[in-house]
């Protein structure tokens, strides 16, 4: 409050019109009409231009009796913590009259407060709208669809809906919300309208509601004794969806780049029952050439009988791994990698591993969970992971941490990347998290949606949570195939229709209780593996059906012959923030059927798959935009701009490819590093002109960042049914610096076989 108006005064002039909102507390005009005070406090305003299309505004409290504005809390979300020089800061609305902000307009007004985003011609963005009586803020809400906000909840178009932001495996009902079927929460204050515009709350935390005219944010209540934190805001404008995911990279970071192995496929394991068994797990997916990369265990206390001796210890299960390194040895020479489930809880997870450790020591030996102080510091826990990653361990799969706050969460996906890089610093690392939050993308972590039951609703609601969370920045994400917990509802069928959604999700990993049931050849002939599930046991008469195991082959090839189209989509999200599992909106902005549609994607820039969810199907509709489409499996051209009802049996998942496209085709590998005598296999999909592109690198050390890689661009011209390549700007060849080509037209079977060397090459077919 200004010190020349009393509290009493100040109230005279607060009135409903004039209520504001800053974390609850009022904004009020002082005596002269213009400043701007919080509770007796000045508030200052800043606007700083992040970019042409992206405008920070921060409402900061003033701190003490000095002109000092209090510092925004860490919480990891963005990029960089200092985006330079602010455009304008004042704590007077006079002076906020009118601000130019890269190709944005910021106007604040008073009577109720309101700031105002518009174009330099005047066009509305977003007005952000304070009100103080209810401690909200409101802002404009799109005609279409609004997305974004995160991993799980209510999906897709997230209008009509509130949402209390809880991350974890919430329990609660609220909301509508159910983890059975909604899975994980990883919250993300990042709010897509697609009509053109985006806005980040960085800070505080808070709740929205969608359910009327005007989205509504209700921060979380401060602790009493808390100072006010500010209210730290990011609104994007574009009429391009890609520059609006740009941005949003701009603000909260890049995604880093996985090794290719963590996109192969990969096997998870629960009760084990000893050696023997474990190797022979391996040994049955390379006998029956079904590939495969990675294996993974779980912890003991999740399960009967895990890898270690208790969740949280880092110590072998005697009886399941008597002789670790002999047994990681054994499974790498079948060219797997391993991973290891790791529990950790606590209350905070704060520093870094480079930070010095002044924890008390902890009890030699073994390291329960329990033992672990509920605040950790990383510096003091990572260590106690290199005896295992010195016996060969290939990366993590961290669980719980539900109760972690946002720092939290962010320090143990750091931990994860920095850490391993400490002891193998040439090497991408790999780690599974059950949590996230903005920013985490940074460094490289996947993450899978938890604990879901084995139900048709909980597939149906996995597409469009997985394509909202590769809207909100995490682009690695999937789903444990089959669900976590059985249900009468898990049958092969079931199975088999996730399985075929899992194939073209970032994450591709099957997991869950009766974990025979979980393997692809566990349909057939077997008892279903242990019984871990209460109240379920697996229909006798599912368990011998042999076209599971073919389907699941079938999908598994399918993936690994198109891992090198995948990696370019995975180097494009690198590169751009663009995600690999797309919403409609990125590509057909300007077609509103295909925004709203939740039950299909893009898969990369040009394969549009539409999962099959629903039981006993025999037709899939979908909607195919404006253009000429080829069903992938037929080649038959279908013009677009309409729904079309496409006919299925149990081995198909629809996809489609617009016209244009030139698809590259590896050979089928049993495991991604496998050297394979055979050509690369460019199809090329007629009936429009397209440019498309395929990356390469070493697929697992960090010398891309020196220039190490390979883009070859391709340039397919319709009329002449001619397809160019040739060597990207900055690009150059990696070995072997020969590579042959086999090019043909969808449809047809007459190839054409070149080799390129990097020099340019015009193929006509």
């Amino acid at each position: 409050m200004s010190p020349h108006v009393s509290r009493r005064d100040a109230l005279k002039h607060l009135g409903a019109a004039g209520a504001g909102f800053v974390l609850g507390s009022r904004i009020l005009r002082g005596q002269s009409g213009t400043d701007i005070v919080v509770n007796g406090r000045p508030i200052e305003i800043s606007v700083t231009s992040i970019s042409p299309a992206t405008v920070r505004l921060t409402l900061s409290p003033i701190a003490g009796t000095t002109p000092n504005v209090v510092p925004l809390p860490f919480t990891g979300a963005l990029a960089q913590e200092d985006f330079g020089r602010a455009t304008a800061r004042s704590r007077t609305a006079s002076a906020l009259a009118r601000v130019r902000a890269g190709d944005l307009v910021v106007r604040f007004t008073n009577g109720p407060p309101t700031i105002h985003i518009e174009t330099a011609t005047g066009q509305i963005v977003q007005t952000l709208t304070l009100d103080a009586a209810t401690a909200r803020m409101s802002c404009l809400l799109p005609r279409g669809p609004l997305l974004g906000l995160g991993e799980g909840g209510r999906q897709f178009d997230r209008k009509g809906t509130t949402d209390r932001m809880r991350n974890g495996q919430v329990t609660s009902q609220a909301d509508g919300y159910r983890l059975a079927v909604d899975g994980t929460r990883a919250a993300v204050q990042w709010l897509i309208g697609t009509g053109e515009w985006a806005m980040f709350i960085h800070q505080p935390y808070g709740s929205f509601d969608f359910t009327g005219t005007a989205g509504r944010f209700t921060p979380n209540a401060p602790a009493p004794t808390s100072p006010i934190p500010p209210l730290d805001v990011f609104i994007v404008h574009s009429s391009d969806p890609i520059v609006i995911m740009r941005e949003y990279a701009r603000i909260s970071g890049l995604p880093e780049m996985p090794a290719l192995w963590t996109f192969g496929y990969q096997q998870s394991h629960r009760t084990l029952d000893g050696r023997e068994a474990i190797l022979n797990v391996a040994k049955t997916l390379r006998a029956k050439k079904l590939p495969c990369d990675a294996v993974i265990y779980l912890g003991t206390d999740f399960c009967p009988s895990g890898w270690n001796t208790h969740n949280g210890e880092f110590t072998w299960h005697p009886t399941n791994f008597p002789d670790p390194k002999t047994m990681i040895d054994e499974l790498h020479a079948e060219h797997l990698k391993v991973i290891l489930h790791i529990v950790i809880e606590g209350h905070t997870l704060t520093g870094t591993v480079h930070d010095p450790c002044t924890a008390a020591p902890l009890p030699p030996g073994r390291t329960p969970d329990n033992q672990w102080p509920p605040d950790r510091h990383v510096s003091c826990y990572w260590p106690a992971h290199k005896p295992l990653m010195d016996l060969g361990v290939d990366g993590w799969w961290p669980d719980q941490g539900d109760g972690f706050d946002g720092p939290s969460r962010f320090n143990r996906h750091r931990m994860y990347w920095e850490g391993t890089q400490i002891y193998r610093p040439n090497e991408r690392p790999y780690a599974l998290h059950r949590n996230a939050s903005p920013g985490v993308q940074r460094f490289g972590g996947f993450i899978w949606s938890g604990d879901v039951e084995s139900r048709w609703e909980t597939l149906q609601k996995h597409v469009p949570i997985g394509i909202n969370t590769g809207l909100s920045g995490l682009p690695y994400w999937g789903t444990d195939i089959g669900g976590f917990y059985g249900t009468p509802e898990f049958t092969g069928e079931l199975f088999v229709r996730w399985f075929q959604f899992a194939a073209f999700c970032p994450l591709f990993r099957a997991h869950g209780r009766n974990w025979h049931l979980h393997t692809p050849w566990g349909w057939d002939g077997g008892d279903g593996g242990p019984p871990e599930t209460q109240g379920f046991r697996a229909d006798p008469a599912e368990l011998h059906n042999p076209d599971v195991e073919r389907i699941c082959r079938k999908y598994l090839e399918l993936r690994y012959q198109l891992l090198p189209y995948l990696y370019t989509a995975v180097r494009e999200a690198h590169d751009t923030g663009v995600p690999i599992m797309r919403a409609m909106w990125l590509h057909f902005p300007d077609d509103p059927i295909a925004v709203a549609r939740g039950d299909q994607y893009m898969w990369g820039p040009d394969l549009l798959v539409a999962p099959v969810v629903q039981k006993g199907a025999t037709t899939r509709r979908l909607y195919l935009p404006r253009g000429v489409w080829f069903d992938f499996w037929t080649n038959e051209r279908v013009e677009g701009g309409r729904e079309i009802d496409r006919p299925v049996t149990l081995d198909v998942t629809p996809i489609f490819v617009r016209a244009g496209a030139v698809i590259p085709m590896g050979p089928v590998k049993q495991y991604t590093g496998e050297a394979v005598d055979a050509p690369l296999t460019l199809v090329a999909y007629p009936g429009a002109n397209g440019s498309s592109s395929i990356y390469e690198d070493d697929g697992g050390s960090f010398a891309y960042r020196q220039g190490a890689w390979m883009k070859v661009a391709m340039t397919w011209a319709d009329a002449t049914r001619q397809l160019s390549l040739k060597l990207a700007p900055e690009s150059r060849m990696l070995p072997p610096t020969s590579r042959r080509i086999e090019v043909r037209v969808a449809g047809s079977a007459a190839t054409k076989s070149v080799t390129f060397t990097g020099q340019a090459l015009e193929i006509t077919v």
